[in-house]
């Protein structure tokens, strides 16, 4: 059976057709921030007090201020009470003013919002405050579980139903409850909406990368990842000028859902993966593909290959229990998983602060996306440049250390500590756009998308405890920091055991993927034949 890698270079290993594939795949990742990004501004602002309307009745020409001193009890500060009013009496206005109100509750006639900044927001729209504004954190909680739900369902699932149908199901579903979540009548269906969405975002983001890389050339394939990270830097910028021009969140929801219909009809064209198709012994069907890939990049594919393509072969094993299988696979496993789960708590941890920085939540959430573009580009050169295991270890010993520098700032130097943590954070997303072609080229073809797809799912275990672990900050401010900073450092340290997999061929089975890259072996190849006599050349894996 003739290595995929032979037919890459046969066919073009970056040609018309690998170029299209990646576009294709890469592009949604621009509108899959919209998701993210959504989850800090559809909550809005939580700035409300009670409804106090009830006073007009014995005083209609009141004006806002005399009726919020009436009606309204005030902190020490002064400011006013958000979730508390002073029990409606029946009394006349005269009366009112001169012996005042005294007896507090709850508000029973609603709440009036402010919309200084937001015309509509979740928050406002459901009342999500006071004693039910922890449903805006669990909110996002069910959006962050339902992304750990489709890295969980569809990592895996993609071994058995392939690579492409599981990539088109989940943008299919993305497009319809994209526009679903704007028509929620109450916080529940916002929810369940938000967590089918969260599903297919993880669902599609742990399938695109593995598919483009799987038809891309060995000193190409960091292209998949990167430019899918590039292209999420620009989302988030965009997402941060559509609603920074737009404040209804609903309105929001359809100019996001509008670009996903777009993808839902030209994802069904995007071709299988061939080395897939070859690894379940469908071989006549990747034959197809391979002379199609061909036909595009203008490339001749020789009959020598195209008769290896016919030769049966054995179909390996994949699912989990093939991956922890084998001993040098699990350490690859668990310490590439680790270093991808410290990055994601970093990265997260200083994402969920961002309101604690000082600067305009839209000017932010725009620096921070568009500082990832620069960092994703260079990736591309580091990757080729140093190789995946240098670039790894110094992305987050550096990354780690540079955090834990935020801790050694002043209380009140808020501009160095925004700066550090800009820095970390780049860092730590740098990571992970190496972690996401590191991945994809330590393991083999069949437990490939396995391994991406259970790593993904650690990962989202680890940014949804990104929360919990900023609420240590209860006990002690530096706490958050010296955790996620530790586990960075720690990653970085173990991932000195991982091989350099740099300029290889992606493994197609265990015994390559087991580091018997680099040995030696004599192949036969038939060539036409020349009287009878047989070329035997000896390729290096």
């Amino acid at each position: 059976m003739v290595d995929f890698g032979e037919i890459l270079e046969a066919i073009g290993d970056f040609g018309l057709f690998q170029k299209l594939i990646l576009f294709g795949l890469a592009f949604p990742n621009t509108l899959l921030p919209f998701h993210l990004t959504s989850l800090i501004f559809n909550q809005g602002s939580e700035r409300q007090r009670c409804n106090t309307d009830w006073i007009f009745a014995v005083g209609p020409n009141l004006t806002l201020e005399e009726q919020l001193n009436l009606t309204i009890p005030r902190h020490q500060d002064g400011s006013l009470s958000t979730c508390t009013m002073f029990a409606p009496v029946d009394w006349n206005l005269s009366a009112i003013r001169e012996y005042g109100l005294n007896d507090t509750i709850m508000c029973i006639n609603g709440y009036v919002h402010d919309y200084s900044v937001y015309k509509s927001s979740i928050v406002s729209d459901f009342d999500l405050v006071c004693d039910k504004a922890n449903l805006v954190g669990l909110a996002q909680t069910v959006f962050m579980a339902g992304i750990l739900v489709g890295s969980l369902l569809f990592g895996p699932f993609a071994e058995s139903i392939g690579r492409q149908r599981a990539t088109q199901i989940p943008i299919a579903i993305m497009a319809v409850f994209t526009f679903v979540t704007g028509l929620s009548p109450n916080i529940y269906f916002y929810m369940a909406s938000q967590f089918i969405v969260g599903v297919s975002y993880g669902g599609f983001r742990v399938n695109c990368i593995v598919l483009a890389t799987e038809w891309t050339g060995k000193t190409k394939r960091s292209y998949a990842s990167c430019l899918t990270q590039i292209l999420g830097g620009f989302g988030q910028c965009i997402q941060a000028g559509i609603v920074y021009f737009n404040r209804d969140w609903r309105i929001a929801q359809f100019i996001m859902g509008s670009p996903f219909v777009i993808v839902a009809i030209y994802i069904w064209f995007v071709p299988e993966s061939a080395r897939w198709l070859l690894d379940r012994g469908k071989t006549e069907q990747a034959k197809q593909l391979v002379l199609k890939a061909a036909a595009i990049n203008k490339r001749t594919v020789p009959d020598i290959l195209l008769e290896k393509l016919k030769e049966e072969k054995t179909v390996e094993r994949g699912g989990i229990r093939a991956l922890l299988a084998s001993a040098v696979l699990r350490k690859y496993f668990f310490s590439i998983v680790f270093a991808w789960c410290a990055l994601n708590l970093a990265y997260y941890c200083l994402s969920l602060n961002v309101g604690k920085y000082g600067l305009d939540i839209f000017l932010t959430q725009f620096i921070f996306g568009l500082t990832e573009v620069p960092g994703h580009i260079l990736c591309i050169w580091l990757l080729e440049a140093v190789g995946r295991k240098a670039s790894l270890i110094s992305t987050l010993l550096v990354g780690g250390f540079i955090c834990l520098l935020t801790l050694a700032v002043p209380q009140g130097g808020a501009i160095a500590v925004t700066v550090l943590v800009t820095i970390g954070r780049f860092f730590m997303n740098w990571a992970g756009s190496i972690c996401n072609v590191y991945v994809q080229e330590l393991f083999p073809t069949s437990i490939r998308q396995t391994a991406a797809g259970l790593g993904a799912t650690a990962t989202r275990v680890a940014s949804m405890l990104s929360p919990v672990v900023n609420m240590l900050a209860v006990l002690h401010w530096t706490i958050p920091t010296l955790v996620f900073s530790s586990m960075a450092l720690t990653g970085g340290t173990l991932a000195f055991v991982l091989p350099e997999t740099r300029s290889t061929e992606l493994p197609d089975s265990t015994e390559e993927a087991e580091g018997k890259r680099n040995i030696k072996v004599t192949r036969k190849i038939e060539a036409p034949k020349m009287e009878d006599s047989k070329i035997i050349m000896t390729t290096k894996l």
